[in-house]
């Protein structure tokens, strides 16, 4: 829970908004709220040098992208990102191309959230003037119940204890960070672990195509994404937990080729591994994403595993509704926005959830040992073939255009 005011920090500071954690959602709000000419803080424990270059996600859908430009913040990304219109699955020895862009109209932008996170502060704090305080240290929530809540911290620079009065605090700074701690015992924390892990690569290697690709084998999923012309990331299927020292560059290499190798398909261009961990693959949601003044945003109030790409962009989603609510109470008197900000969050990010689970049966299935699942996964895959419908519906979830904003 939270604690009362410290009396102890000296002569407060105050903004009326004060956003913990400077990722995507947190720089979003930031610059929506500098835009409107509304005073706000932000607090993140790491350096600028270290949110600038930690490898994140890099698949952005179209309706992200938009939603950024209409805030003026889309330029570098549209004049750099990659647009990509088709994916191909790799299964059964044969290369199945996927033209969603046919379909819809529509691509998504691959575009590397550290290229966005750089982008997004520099506007805030270089461009809009607007406060950020770096390297911060114990971050506490104060009242958050009442109209009058408040954030303290250990400045970097001077150590000293800092407290800031505020009206809202957006709480944007993940899983581990201090607002999530705060929640009462009546919020809902739903969970789903899918028993699996994910070699995550990151290669010194140009992209050995020119879309991502999905490799179903019974050895396990394996996935290929660009990430710029000189780098690409790999996903390798492995056990949760596993040692990413289990997994030499050799033996990376192989499996690659082998998850990956279809008919007619050049083998994979090798290059050194600048990045290897072990991600297990599970998800989670808050509800209400909501206590008191504090909102929750991004991580802090769900994880999508990145089986379907969608953890930045549901982020963004939360960042749009978020400033433009806070804007309009702070601007306008108008909270309505804040009232239905947590179940206007929810129905997007239950609608990724489930297509994330869909996504996973397709990916892991004919690696699990069961024939069962095995069948089902063909199924699946040999329906988005050859059904028109199937591969329409597949083609609105993946692009994100089928659910609700």
């Amino acid at each position: 829970m939270t604690s009362a005011s410290p009396s102890n920090s000296g002569a407060p500071q105050r903004f009326p908004v004060v956003v913990v954690g400077a990722g995507p959602a947190g720089l979003t709000i930031g610059n929506i709220l500098r835009a409107a000419g509304v005073d706000c803080l932000v607090l993140e424990v790491e350096t600028r040098e270290f949110i600038e270059q930690r490898p994140r996600a890099g698949v952005i859908e179209e309706w992200a992208v938009r939603g950024l430009q209409r805030r003026g913040l889309a330029d570098t990304l549209l004049e750099r990102a990659q647009l990509h219109t088709e994916c191909e699955f790799r299964f059964a020895g044969e290369r199945f191309r996927f033209a969603y862009g046919e379909l819809t109209g529509q691509h998504h932008f691959v575009y590397p959230q550290p290229l966005l996170v750089t982008d997004l502060v520099r506007e805030y704090a270089d461009v809009r003037g607007g406060e950020i305080r770096f390297g911060v240290r114990d971050i506490q929530l104060h009242d958050l119940e009442t109209p009058r809540p408040s954030v303290s911290y250990t400045d970097a620079g001077t150590g000293e204890r800092q407290l800031v009065d505020c009206e809202f605090v957006a709480g944007c700074d993940g899983a581990r960070g201090v607002t999530r701690t705060v929640l009462p015992e009546t919020t809902t924390i739903a969970r789903h672990d899918y028993g699996i892990g994910w070699l995550a690569l990151l290669a010194e290697a140009p992209p050995s195509s020119d879309c991502v690709l999905f490799g179903i084998h019974p050895n396990g999923f394996a996935g290929h994404m660009a990430r710029s012309p000189e780098v690409t990331r790999y996903y390798l299927e492995c056990p949760p937990g596993d040692d990413p020292e289990n997994w030499p560059h050799d033996r990376v290499w192989a499996e690659l080729q082998q998850r990956l190798g279809a008919d007619g398909s050049p083998p994979l261009t090798e290059g050194r591994l600048i990045e290897k961990r072990v991600l297990d693959m599970h998800n989670y949601v808050v509800e209400p994403m909501t206590f008191g003044r504090l909102f929750l945003a991004g991580d802090s109030a769900h994880l999508t595993a990145p089986i379907a790409a969608k953890g930045m962009n549901l982020a963004l989603h939360d960042a749009f509704l978020l400033g433009d609510a806070l804007v309009a109470y702070l601007g306008k008197d108008d909270g309505s926005g804040l009232d239905g900000y947590s179940e206007a969050c929810l129905r997007r990010v239950w609608d990724y959830q489930e297509f994330s689970q869909w996504l996973s049966e397709v990916y892991h299935g004919t690696s699990s040992g069961d024939e069962y699942r095995a069948g089902t996964t063909f199924a699946r895959l040999r329906r988005l073939f050859t059904s028109p419908a199937a591969a329409a519906a597949f083609a609105e979830q993946y692009l994100g255009t089928a659910a609700t904003y």
